[in-house]
Protein backbone atom coordinates (compact mmCIF):
# COMPACT_ATOMS: atom_id res chain seq x y z
CA UNK A 1 0.00 0.00 0.00
CA UNK A 2 1.30 3.42 -1.32
CA UNK A 3 1.26 5.63 2.22
CA UNK A 4 3.23 8.74 0.77
CA UNK A 5 4.53 9.80 -2.46
CA UNK A 6 6.82 11.99 -3.69
CA UNK A 7 5.44 15.26 -5.16
CA UNK A 8 6.27 15.73 -8.62
CA UNK A 9 4.81 19.46 -8.96
CA UNK A 10 3.25 18.09 -12.32
CA UNK A 11 -0.36 17.91 -12.78
CA UNK A 12 -1.34 15.01 -14.83
CA UNK A 13 -4.58 15.86 -15.23
CA UNK A 14 -6.64 16.90 -18.55
CA UNK A 15 -10.55 17.43 -18.87
CA UNK A 16 -12.26 18.12 -21.64
CA UNK A 17 -16.62 18.90 -21.88
CA UNK A 18 -18.49 18.21 -24.78
CA UNK A 19 -21.44 21.25 -24.20
CA UNK A 20 -24.01 20.56 -26.66
CA UNK A 21 -24.74 24.24 -28.55
CA UNK A 22 -27.49 24.45 -31.62
CA UNK A 23 -25.10 24.40 -34.17
CA UNK A 24 -23.46 21.28 -32.60
CA UNK A 25 -21.69 20.21 -29.59
CA UNK A 26 -18.73 22.63 -28.42
CA UNK A 27 -15.06 21.07 -27.27
CA UNK A 28 -14.52 23.26 -23.94
CA UNK A 29 -11.10 22.10 -22.35
CA UNK A 30 -9.84 23.64 -18.79
CA UNK A 31 -6.46 23.02 -20.04
CA UNK A 32 -6.28 25.73 -22.70
CA UNK A 33 -6.72 29.10 -23.28
CA UNK A 34 -9.45 29.32 -25.70
CA UNK A 35 -13.14 29.41 -25.07
CA UNK A 36 -14.34 26.25 -26.59
CA UNK A 37 -14.10 25.00 -30.20
CA UNK A 38 -17.48 23.64 -32.70
CA UNK A 39 -16.98 19.68 -33.53
CA UNK A 40 -19.15 17.50 -35.70
CA UNK A 41 -21.88 15.77 -34.03
CA UNK A 42 -20.94 12.30 -35.20
CA UNK A 43 -17.14 13.26 -34.59
CA UNK A 44 -17.32 15.04 -31.25
CA UNK A 45 -16.00 11.52 -29.37
CA UNK A 46 -12.82 10.61 -31.27
CA UNK A 47 -12.27 14.35 -31.06
CA UNK A 48 -12.22 15.15 -27.58
CA UNK A 49 -10.45 12.02 -27.56
CA UNK A 50 -7.57 12.83 -29.80
CA UNK A 51 -7.06 16.00 -27.69
CA UNK A 52 -6.73 14.41 -24.39
CA UNK A 53 -3.96 12.61 -26.35
CA UNK A 54 -2.36 15.51 -27.70
CA UNK A 55 -1.56 16.69 -24.41
CA UNK A 56 -0.51 13.57 -22.86
CA UNK A 57 1.63 13.57 -25.72
CA UNK A 58 2.94 17.00 -25.22
CA UNK A 59 3.16 16.91 -21.29
CA UNK A 60 5.93 13.78 -21.34
CA UNK A 61 6.77 12.15 -17.58
CA UNK A 62 9.62 9.97 -16.60
CA UNK A 63 7.60 7.17 -14.84
CA UNK A 64 9.34 7.17 -11.71
CA UNK A 65 8.43 11.15 -11.13
CA UNK A 66 4.17 10.17 -11.90
CA UNK A 67 1.98 10.12 -9.11
CA UNK A 68 -2.05 8.98 -8.64
CA UNK A 69 -3.77 12.17 -9.39
CA UNK A 70 -6.88 10.86 -7.64
CA UNK A 71 -5.22 10.34 -4.86
CA UNK A 72 -3.99 13.87 -5.15
CA UNK A 73 -7.44 14.75 -5.34
CA UNK A 74 -8.78 12.76 -2.25
CA UNK A 75 -9.65 9.44 -4.25
CA UNK A 76 -13.44 11.77 -4.81
CA UNK A 77 -13.41 9.75 -8.38
CA UNK A 78 -14.45 6.73 -6.89
CA UNK A 79 -16.03 4.67 -4.12
CA UNK A 80 -13.72 3.47 -1.12
CA UNK A 81 -10.97 1.22 -1.37
CA UNK A 82 -8.11 0.42 0.49
CA UNK A 83 -5.35 2.86 -0.29
CA UNK A 84 -3.47 2.96 -3.46
CA UNK A 85 -1.15 0.69 -5.05
CA UNK A 86 0.36 -0.89 -7.72
CA UNK A 87 2.27 1.05 -10.81
CA UNK A 88 0.94 4.34 -12.48
CA UNK A 89 -0.98 4.19 -15.51
CA UNK A 90 -2.92 6.64 -17.56
CA UNK A 91 -6.63 6.29 -17.08
CA UNK A 92 -9.52 7.24 -18.91
CA UNK A 93 -12.74 8.71 -17.26
CA UNK A 94 -16.40 8.72 -18.79
CA UNK A 95 -18.85 11.15 -16.90
CA UNK A 96 -22.36 13.04 -17.51
CA UNK A 97 -22.97 10.20 -20.24
CA UNK A 98 -20.22 10.83 -22.39
CA UNK A 99 -20.39 15.21 -21.94
CA UNK A 100 -17.03 14.94 -20.00
CA UNK A 101 -14.02 12.88 -20.83
CA UNK A 102 -10.69 13.22 -18.60
CA UNK A 103 -7.51 11.36 -19.05
CA UNK A 104 -5.13 11.12 -15.41
CA UNK A 105 -2.09 9.42 -14.10
CA UNK A 106 -3.84 7.08 -11.65
CA UNK A 107 -2.57 3.48 -9.48
CA UNK A 108 -4.13 0.45 -10.22
CA UNK A 109 -6.47 0.42 -7.35
CA UNK A 110 -7.80 3.28 -7.90
CA UNK A 111 -8.48 2.38 -12.01
CA UNK A 112 -10.09 -0.34 -10.71
CA UNK A 113 -12.55 1.39 -8.64
CA UNK A 114 -13.35 3.90 -10.88
CA UNK A 115 -16.61 3.18 -12.52
CA UNK A 116 -16.60 4.04 -16.77
CA UNK A 117 -13.15 4.06 -16.79
CA UNK A 118 -10.47 2.23 -18.89
CA UNK A 119 -6.76 1.96 -18.30
CA UNK A 120 -5.30 3.57 -21.51
CA UNK A 121 -3.08 0.48 -23.10
CA UNK A 122 0.85 1.21 -24.04
CA UNK A 123 -0.04 1.13 -27.56
CA UNK A 124 -1.87 4.77 -27.68
CA UNK A 125 -0.92 7.74 -26.52
CA UNK A 126 2.95 7.30 -26.63
CA UNK A 127 5.07 9.40 -27.10
CA UNK A 128 6.35 8.36 -31.07
CA UNK A 129 10.14 7.01 -31.42
CA UNK A 130 12.34 8.80 -33.64
CA UNK A 131 13.39 7.12 -36.57
CA UNK A 132 16.12 4.62 -35.44
CA UNK A 133 18.40 2.12 -38.32
CA UNK A 134 17.39 -1.02 -38.78
CA UNK A 135 18.85 -3.52 -37.57
CA UNK A 136 18.67 -7.40 -38.90
CA UNK A 137 15.69 -9.45 -37.84
CA UNK A 138 17.93 -12.09 -35.69
CA UNK A 139 18.67 -9.03 -33.36
CA UNK A 140 14.91 -7.51 -33.39
CA UNK A 141 13.76 -7.46 -29.44
CA UNK A 142 10.26 -9.01 -28.39
CA UNK A 143 8.73 -5.99 -27.04
CA UNK A 144 5.90 -6.32 -23.69
CA UNK A 145 3.17 -6.77 -23.84
CA UNK A 146 2.28 -9.85 -25.21
CA UNK A 147 -0.39 -10.51 -27.47
CA UNK A 148 -2.87 -11.63 -24.83
CA UNK A 149 -2.54 -8.36 -22.86
CA UNK A 150 -2.59 -6.38 -25.83
CA UNK A 151 -5.69 -7.25 -27.19
CA UNK A 152 -7.11 -6.61 -23.32
CA UNK A 153 -5.61 -3.01 -22.98
CA UNK A 154 -7.61 -2.53 -27.03
CA UNK A 155 -10.25 -4.08 -26.25
CA UNK A 156 -10.43 -1.55 -22.67
CA UNK A 157 -9.59 1.23 -25.15
CA UNK A 158 -12.40 0.54 -27.64
CA UNK A 159 -14.78 0.34 -25.00
CA UNK A 160 -14.08 4.01 -24.37
CA UNK A 161 -13.58 4.90 -27.78
CA UNK A 162 -16.69 3.62 -29.06
CA UNK A 163 -20.34 4.63 -28.65
CA UNK A 164 -21.93 2.20 -26.28
CA UNK A 165 -24.52 1.35 -28.51
CA UNK A 166 -21.56 -0.10 -31.07
CA UNK A 167 -22.85 -4.26 -31.85
CA UNK A 168 -20.07 -7.21 -30.97
CA UNK A 169 -19.50 -7.64 -34.99
CA UNK A 170 -18.39 -3.73 -35.40
CA UNK A 171 -16.56 -3.91 -31.64
CA UNK A 172 -14.25 -7.36 -33.34
CA UNK A 173 -13.34 -5.47 -36.64
CA UNK A 174 -12.44 -2.68 -34.91
CA UNK A 175 -10.30 -4.34 -33.27
CA UNK A 176 -8.51 -5.96 -36.05
CA UNK A 177 -8.54 -2.49 -37.63
CA UNK A 178 -6.63 -0.92 -34.78
CA UNK A 179 -4.07 -3.83 -34.41
CA UNK A 180 -3.40 -3.99 -38.37
CA UNK A 181 -3.32 -0.17 -39.37
CA UNK A 182 0.31 1.07 -40.64
CA UNK A 183 2.29 3.91 -40.32
CA UNK A 184 -0.29 5.97 -42.64
CA UNK A 185 -3.64 5.25 -40.49
CA UNK A 186 -4.87 2.82 -42.98
CA UNK A 187 -5.85 -0.79 -42.80
CA UNK A 188 -5.96 -3.22 -45.24
CA UNK A 189 -8.14 -6.19 -43.78
CA UNK A 190 -8.80 -9.47 -45.82
CA UNK A 191 -12.19 -10.86 -46.71
CA UNK A 192 -10.59 -13.61 -45.17
CA UNK A 193 -10.90 -12.23 -41.71
CA UNK A 194 -14.06 -11.55 -41.77
CA UNK A 195 -15.29 -14.90 -43.45
CA UNK A 196 -13.19 -16.54 -39.93
CA UNK A 197 -15.44 -14.08 -38.12
CA UNK A 198 -18.48 -15.30 -40.11
CA UNK A 199 -19.46 -11.77 -40.62
CA UNK A 200 -19.54 -11.92 -44.22
CA UNK A 201 -19.94 -8.46 -45.70
CA UNK A 202 -20.60 -6.64 -42.11
CA UNK A 203 -22.64 -3.43 -44.14
CA UNK A 204 -24.07 -3.08 -40.78
CA UNK A 205 -21.15 -3.09 -38.81
CA UNK A 206 -18.99 -0.91 -41.32
CA UNK A 207 -21.99 1.57 -41.26
CA UNK A 208 -21.69 1.41 -37.38
CA UNK A 209 -18.37 2.48 -37.46
CA UNK A 210 -18.28 5.14 -39.81
CA UNK A 211 -21.01 6.29 -38.21
CA UNK A 212 -19.44 6.90 -34.56
CA UNK A 213 -16.84 8.69 -36.93
CA UNK A 214 -14.17 5.97 -35.84
CA UNK A 215 -12.85 5.29 -39.39
CA UNK A 216 -13.56 5.74 -43.08
CA UNK A 217 -14.22 3.23 -45.80
CA UNK A 218 -11.10 3.95 -49.24
CA UNK A 219 -12.11 0.89 -50.88
CA UNK A 220 -13.47 -2.90 -51.20
CA UNK A 221 -11.97 -5.05 -53.71
CA UNK A 222 -12.24 -8.93 -54.42
CA UNK A 223 -9.42 -10.23 -51.43
CA UNK A 224 -9.56 -7.08 -48.56
CA UNK A 225 -11.84 -3.84 -47.63
CA UNK A 226 -9.20 -0.86 -46.96
CA UNK A 227 -10.23 1.83 -44.79
CA UNK A 228 -8.43 5.05 -43.07
CA UNK A 229 -7.98 5.27 -39.58
CA UNK A 230 -10.08 8.23 -37.87
CA UNK A 231 -9.36 8.09 -34.58
CA UNK A 232 -5.81 9.82 -33.90
CA UNK A 233 -4.96 8.21 -31.00
CA UNK A 234 -4.28 5.39 -33.11
CA UNK A 235 -1.37 6.93 -34.68
CA UNK A 236 0.86 7.03 -31.78
CA UNK A 237 0.86 3.21 -31.63
CA UNK A 238 4.43 2.93 -30.50
CA UNK A 239 5.23 -1.36 -31.19
CA UNK A 240 6.47 -2.89 -33.84
CA UNK A 241 3.65 -3.25 -36.63
CA UNK A 242 4.44 -7.07 -36.48
CA UNK A 243 3.72 -7.44 -32.82
CA UNK A 244 0.57 -5.69 -33.76
CA UNK A 245 -0.27 -8.19 -36.48
CA UNK A 246 0.26 -11.21 -34.12
CA UNK A 247 -1.59 -9.77 -31.58
CA UNK A 248 -4.43 -9.66 -34.30
CA UNK A 249 -3.81 -12.95 -35.17
CA UNK A 250 -4.28 -14.15 -32.16
CA UNK A 251 -7.69 -11.89 -31.32
CA UNK A 252 -8.74 -14.09 -34.70
CA UNK A 253 -7.69 -17.82 -33.97
CA UNK A 254 -9.19 -16.85 -29.99
CA UNK A 255 -12.56 -15.58 -31.43
CA UNK A 256 -13.34 -18.15 -33.43
CA UNK A 257 -12.32 -20.99 -30.87
CA UNK A 258 -16.20 -20.17 -29.94
CA UNK A 259 -17.44 -23.38 -32.13
CA UNK A 260 -18.82 -22.73 -35.88
CA UNK A 261 -22.19 -21.04 -36.09
CA UNK A 262 -21.73 -18.72 -33.01
CA UNK A 263 -22.52 -15.30 -33.44
CA UNK A 264 -20.44 -12.16 -32.94
CA UNK A 265 -21.31 -11.89 -29.33
CA UNK A 266 -20.79 -15.46 -28.28
CA UNK A 267 -16.99 -14.63 -30.27
CA UNK A 268 -16.76 -11.23 -28.74
CA UNK A 269 -17.28 -12.63 -25.22
CA UNK A 270 -14.91 -16.12 -25.52
CA UNK A 271 -12.09 -13.35 -26.85
CA UNK A 272 -12.59 -11.37 -23.60
CA UNK A 273 -12.75 -13.91 -21.24
CA UNK A 274 -9.45 -15.11 -22.83
CA UNK A 275 -7.50 -12.18 -22.42
CA UNK A 276 -7.99 -11.86 -19.23
CA UNK A 277 -6.75 -15.29 -18.24
CA UNK A 278 -3.13 -15.36 -17.25
CA UNK A 279 -0.65 -16.80 -19.54
CA UNK A 280 -0.72 -20.08 -19.64
CA UNK A 281 -3.57 -20.65 -17.61
CA UNK A 282 -7.47 -21.68 -18.59
CA UNK A 283 -9.17 -19.94 -15.89
CA UNK A 284 -9.47 -16.04 -15.04
CA UNK A 285 -11.64 -13.85 -12.16
CA UNK A 286 -12.21 -9.85 -12.83
CA UNK A 287 -14.81 -7.22 -12.54
CA UNK A 288 -17.81 -8.28 -13.93
CA UNK A 289 -18.70 -4.56 -14.54
CA UNK A 290 -15.34 -4.55 -16.79
CA UNK A 291 -16.09 -7.87 -18.72
CA UNK A 292 -19.99 -6.00 -20.06
CA UNK A 293 -18.01 -2.83 -20.32
CA UNK A 294 -15.47 -4.34 -22.52
CA UNK A 295 -17.78 -5.94 -24.53
CA UNK A 296 -20.72 -3.06 -24.69
CA UNK A 297 -23.57 -5.22 -23.40
CA UNK A 298 -25.93 -5.41 -20.28
CA UNK A 299 -25.59 -7.99 -17.18
CA UNK A 300 -28.70 -10.03 -18.71
CA UNK A 301 -27.01 -10.66 -22.10
CA UNK A 302 -23.39 -11.57 -20.41
CA UNK A 303 -25.28 -14.11 -18.13
CA UNK A 304 -27.30 -15.49 -21.19
CA UNK A 305 -24.06 -15.42 -23.94
CA UNK A 306 -21.70 -17.29 -20.90
CA UNK A 307 -24.84 -19.87 -20.65
CA UNK A 308 -24.56 -20.71 -24.28
CA UNK A 309 -20.72 -20.93 -24.53
CA UNK A 310 -21.24 -23.35 -21.37
CA UNK A 311 -23.67 -25.36 -23.35
CA UNK A 312 -21.72 -25.56 -26.28
CA UNK A 313 -18.06 -26.66 -24.66
CA UNK A 314 -16.37 -23.23 -25.00
CA UNK A 315 -16.69 -22.70 -21.07
CA UNK A 316 -15.86 -25.42 -18.65
CA UNK A 317 -17.77 -23.20 -15.59
CA UNK A 318 -18.50 -19.79 -14.68
CA UNK A 319 -20.04 -18.15 -11.55
CA UNK A 320 -19.84 -15.75 -9.42
CA UNK A 321 -16.37 -15.27 -7.11
CA UNK A 322 -16.17 -14.50 -3.03
CA UNK A 323 -16.41 -11.21 -4.33
CA UNK A 324 -20.03 -10.68 -5.30
CA UNK A 325 -19.04 -8.26 -8.27
CA UNK A 326 -16.54 -10.61 -9.33
CA UNK A 327 -16.97 -12.86 -12.44
CA UNK A 328 -15.19 -16.44 -12.47
CA UNK A 329 -14.60 -18.78 -15.57
CA UNK A 330 -12.62 -21.87 -16.73
CA UNK A 331 -12.52 -22.11 -20.29
CA UNK A 332 -11.83 -25.66 -21.98
CA UNK A 333 -8.67 -26.30 -22.73
CA UNK A 334 -8.98 -26.81 -26.35
CA UNK A 335 -10.39 -22.78 -26.35
CA UNK A 336 -6.89 -20.85 -25.23
CA UNK A 337 -4.95 -20.44 -28.13
CA UNK A 338 -1.26 -20.09 -27.03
Amino acid sequence: MRLCSAQSGVRRTWTVELRPQPGGPVLVCQQCAHGGRRLIGSKARTQALAHLALHARRNPLPVHLRTCQCQERGCTWHSRHRGCHGPIQLLLIRERGGRLWRLTDACVACAAATSQASIVPETVLVPAAPPQRQEPARRRRTRAPDSRTRVREMLNYLAAALPADVGADARLIALQCALRMNDAARTRLPHGVLRSLHLGAAADAWHELTQAGWLRPLASGERAVEVRMVDVALLAQHPARPDRLQAADWALRTACRARPGSDSLSMLVTLCLASHCPPGEHSGTAETEQITWECGIPLHALHGTLDHLKRTHVLKYWGADQVPDDLQWTLMPSVVVR
